[in-house]
């Protein structure tokens, strides 16, 4: 066979259609899987004598959201616990709604923010005072967006303590209401997901390392073990990092995927996704150009090209022009099938509704938008402040 030849071209299409059939086969059937191990249990009781656990809210502009986390968090049902709310120089409301919402708790401290000093990003230095004016001996980091269900802090209290970790991060579920949040965060969401090796994360003996800044659990030993937060000072993806400076000192972390745990509203519109995740995704690849094209071009030809495929045999057949025939168009369609089940099982194990499952196309062009968009901005800026190269940008402070 030789370039151009027909017969090769069949096989090179039926390769292309077998490879990604069996693939999207095997995604179908492994999502309702993952996690399944590695899963928080909500009825685990404490052992022992409690120890004191420490809440740390790091809230800048925060006005909308920091209400309903106050009193989520002063809700839990956790024996021995006080909360630290770090009003990060907010422009707007925040700390007087946090001061409402603790409704006059004892266990309640609202800490004033101040500029960060030279070469600390934002979070990493509100989290790093927050744990300063922390008393406990488990410290809990929690973003302003985020509502703990009342068991939540004693199972993750728990699971620390039975696995003997130094840290412990926890995937919750999203809240999810516009059309863009529905169309595109469950699509990089599970990109993500599907991206960490929960039993290399979970094994001490390995170094991959991951943990998500909505839900951190440290013992305090270990933290300052670690150095804290200071060894992530500069860093736009903190969480992360801390995760891999705990496990590059050899001490254990856990990733579990515990749904209801909490939930969280990520992004309430299309730009804060852009602008969230565009600081991010970039970051989270290490940075490596390869990779963000390698998968760009997986989600190009795994993903977007067989719709586009379909509904260009579509237009054809319609117009009586060349078409490659029911077989090969049956094909495809069975592999546009699969990838729309993928979906709706994703939703569905997410508790929503599977009908979104139609906009994956859509979103998935989006995130190669929104991962090229990350790839090529040097400079980034969230919630006031500036970074370069995934790094808080040390000549120029944004109030």
């Amino acid at each position: 066979m030789t370039w151009g030849d027909p017969v090769l071209s069949e096989v090179l299409a039926g390769g292309y259609l077998a490879v990604l059939t069996l693939m999207w086969l095997l995604l179908v059937v492994g999502v309702g899987r993952w996690g399944r191990r590695w899963r928080l249990a909500p009825d685990a009781p404490l052992e022992g004598r409690s120890v004191r656990l420490s809440v740390c809210v790091p809230a800048r502009n925060e006005e909308d959201n920091i209400g309903p986390c106050v009193e989520a968090i002063l809700a839990m049902d956790y024996p021995d616990l006080e909360l630290v709310v770090i009003d990060d120089r907010s422009e707007d409301g925040t700390g007087a709604e946090a001061r409402r919402a603790a409704g006059g708790d004892a266990r309640f401290f609202l800490i004033e923010g101040t500029e960060p000093p030279p070469g600390w990003a934002g979070k990493p230095w509100a989290c790093a005072r927050a744990a300063g004016e922390a008393t406990g001996e488990l410290l809990l980091f929690v973003d302003a967006d985020v509502r703990l269900a009342t068991w939540s802090a004693r199972a993750a209290a728990r699971a620390l303590q039975r696995d003997d970790l130094g840290l412990l991060s926890l995937y919750g579920t999203w809240t999810l209401v516009s059309f863009w949040e529905r169309a595109l965060i469950p699509v990089i969401g599970w990109f993500i997901r599907g991206a960490i090796d929960l039993d290399a994360a979970n094994d001490p003996g390995r170094p991959e390392a991951f943990a998500n800044g909505q839900f951190i659990l440290v013992r305090r030993d270990a933290y300052e073990q670690v150095g804290g937060h200071e060894v992530v000072r500069a860093e736009v993806l903190e969480d992360v990092r801390l995760a891999q400076a705990f496990k590059a000192r050899a001490v254990r972390c856990g990733l579990l995927y515990a749904p209801g745990a909490f939930s969280v509203r990520l992004y309430d519109s299309l730009d804060a996704i852009v602008g969230g995740y565009g600081k991010n995704l970039y970051e989270g690849m290490g940075r490596r150009p390869a990779l963000a094209m390698g998968a760009v071009f997986f989600i190009l030809v795994g993903t977007i090209s067989p719709f586009l495929l379909l509904g260009a045999f579509g237009v054809q057949a319609a117009r009586g022009g060349w078409w490659p025939g029911p077989v090969w168009s049956g094909g495809v369609a069975l592999l546009c099938v699969l990838i729309v089940l993928f979906r709706w099982r994703v939703e569905r194990l997410d508790g929503r509704s599977g009908w979104f499952a139609l906009s994956h196309p859509l979103g998935n062009l989006m995130f190669i938008w929104i991962l090229l968009r990350s790839m090529f901005s040097v400079e980034v800026e969230w919630k006031g402040r500036r970074f370069v190269d995934g790094k808080a940008d040390q000549d120029a402070s944004i109030s």
